[in-house]
């Protein structure tokens, strides 16, 4: 029997916290689960906790209690920087370890971000400035962070950039003194070169010579601003056996490979330069700074390096995230593996793509067949007095009705109240075929959450029933090459007779790193009327790579999306 996950009952959360829980899980990594939390005895501020499993952290990882002693350690010696969640306190019990920290209430940034598209020029601007900034304060005390990726990479209220997870931190500069790190870590698109090729004669995970994880950061950082811009990473890995990277070393960075045609001329000096094979040849943090292309004034950052424009900023994301119903899955997902590996990607730290050399820095834990405790978004309440967020009881359907609709369902088919109310959900808009926001989502914004929501836009409505919505969606994640769990046609009617669903989803992703998580069809109710609501809710693996497979999943079910006109 496979291990329990992180934040399952079987090992009960701390009792004496020195602050109250106020949600369910809104985060997880591979052995820890995040949760809000507010003072015992007032309503603010909002903090986050991270609880790290003991058990699962050492007994079926690699992790170590000094190893998560350090982490606490690093995170607390980088004080407070405007763009670095900031750590407030931490302790344990028997079970647990928890890390009170900084709330993102902007949620994930490359959550936001549309896959294979990227932010246009000023919004990348300012996002890697911010992230430059965090990183430039990180190395002044002496830390590399060593996991620079989107996953790590969350927003304030106000839009502006956190980097966060100190796990893999190291102190680089200590007293003056310079020391090269040895532990091979970092996720395989993002690590750098010198991590990946180091010769290891004694163990897997440590090279004989060491590295410098301070400008190993600022490759990561690189292969960061090429996503922000494409919504791609350029290669699976930085090793030859990436056809991508092989032609990059090949061609000394002039690629014909079609993502780098889309980086304006501007900018390739910048990326190669932080992108240089050879570590001391690859741009510094000053060089970066003083880059033309940096030094650039920018509509969205201020002069202190702040959101200038926040319902601006969070205006234009809003407007970039887009599916077209008239295209395909997108190939650039280069296809969800079917072997039977594909399941068990990235279960041991010591594997991967290329050949147990690049390991992935988020080993998984086993999924439950379940989903995990997690927090459901705000939702616009029925004026039947029945929660969105409930599901509804088999005495309760019978007052409710089922939409009318015969053809592709589309919001005018609604009564005008029920419009109304979901003309004010940020989700729908990503359906819509025609560019710009509905001034109802803008006109009273005074800041970047009223616009873009904290919470994950991978998400659409449909009026059709489970009944059909399940097998659609399962004959979807076939389709795709996504590994999915068997439902008869009994268990499929009693998920509508309880009104829930949940498709748990293990994969490879496009890189052949770890994407997992679970579909969620919840039945709800708007103006007397059932719909059902599909929700994709990451539990680990690149942001972008989920935002891809939701986008892929809801082509394929098109028919059954409700969107606007």
């Amino acid at each position: 029997m496979a291990p329990a996950p992180p934040g399952s009952q079987i090992a009960p959360l701390p009792t004496n916290l020195p602050f109250r829980l106020v949600s369910k899980t809104i985060g997880q990594g591979a052995y820890a689960s995040i949760r809000k939390a507010a003072p015992v005895n007032a309503p603010k501020p909002i903090i986050a906790i991270k609880f790290i499993n003991k058990e699962h952290a050492f007994k079926h990882g690699r992790l170590s209690p000094k190893m998560i002693q350090m982490e606490i350690i690093l995170h607390t010696h980088l004080k407070k920087h405007p763009n670095i969640i900031h750590c407030l306190a931490s302790g344990e019990d028997s079970l647990w370890t928890w890390i009170a920290m900084e709330l993102a209430e902007g949620g994930d940034l490359f959550d936001k971000i549309e896959a294979d598209e990227g932010v246009g020029e000023d919004i990348a601007h300012f996002y890697f400035s911010q992230l430059v900034s965090a990183v430039g304060y990180m190395h002044s005390k002496g830390i590399a962070h060593r996991d620079i990726k989107p996953e790590n990479v969350l927003l304030s209220a106000e839009g502006d950039l956190k980097l966060s997870d100190f796990g893999l931190a190291a102190m680089f500069k200590k007293d003056g003194q310079v020391r090269l790190c040895n532990t091979v870590c970092g996720s395989p698109p993002y690590i750098a070169p010198e991590i990946v090729s180091g010769r290891r004669s004694k163990r897997a995970d440590v090279v004989d010579e060491g590295y410098a994880a301070n400008i190993c950061d600022i490759w990561s950082c690189g292969v960061v601003l090429f996503v922000l811009l494409v919504g791609n990473t350029p290669w699976d890995e930085p090793t030859m056996r990436s056809e991508e990277f092989k032609e990059y070393v090949e061609t000394g960075g002039h690629t014909t490979d079609e993502l780098w045609e889309q980086i304006p001329a501007e900018i390739m000096s910048l990326l190669r330069g932080m992108l240089k094979l050879d570590p001391a040849e690859r741009f510094t943090l000053d060089e970066i700074r003083t880059h033309p292309w940096f030094t650039k004034k920018n509509p969205y950052l201020s002069a202190s390096g702040r959101s200038a424009n926040p319902v601006g900023l969070a205006t234009q994301m809003l407007s970039q995230l887009r599916i077209d119903f008239t295209r395909g899955p997108t190939q650039s997902q280069r296809g969800f593996s079917q072997d039977e590996d594909a399941m068990d990607i990235d279960s041991d730290p010591r594997r991967s793509s290329a050949g147990n050399i690049v390991p992935s820095t988020q080993p998984e834990t086993p999924i439950a067949d379940t989903p995990f405790d997690w927090e459901r978004p705000p939702r616009l309440a029925s004026h039947d007095g029945v929660s969105a967020s409930q599901p509804i009881a088999a005495h309760q359907q019978s007052a409710y009705r089922t939409p009318n609709i015969s053809s592709t369902p589309l919001m005018s088919q609604l009564p005008s109240s029920t419009q109304d109310m979901l003309s004010q959900d940020p989700s729908m808009t990503q359906f819509s075929q025609t560019t710009g926001i509905p001034m109802t989502l803008t006109q009273a914004a005074r800041k970047f959450a009223d616009v873009m929501p904290s919470h994950s836009l991978a998400r659409f409505i449909s009026p059709r029933s489970m009944l059909l919505l399940i097998p659609l969606l399962l004959e979807a994640l076939h389709r795709l090459g996504v590994p999915a769990p068997s439902f008869t046609e009994e268990s499929v009617a009693e998920c509508e007779r309880v009104g829930s669903a949940s498709i748990r989803v293990k994969m490879a992703d496009g890189r052949r790193q770890g994407l997992n998580g679970h579909v969620l069809v919840e039945k709800a109710v708007y103006e007397g009327m059932e719909y059902n609501e599909v929700r994709f809710v990451k539990a680990s693996g690149d942001p972008l790579e989920w935002r891809r497979f939701f986008k892929n999943v809801v082509v394929c079910v098109g028919d059954v999306v409700l969107r606007p006109d």
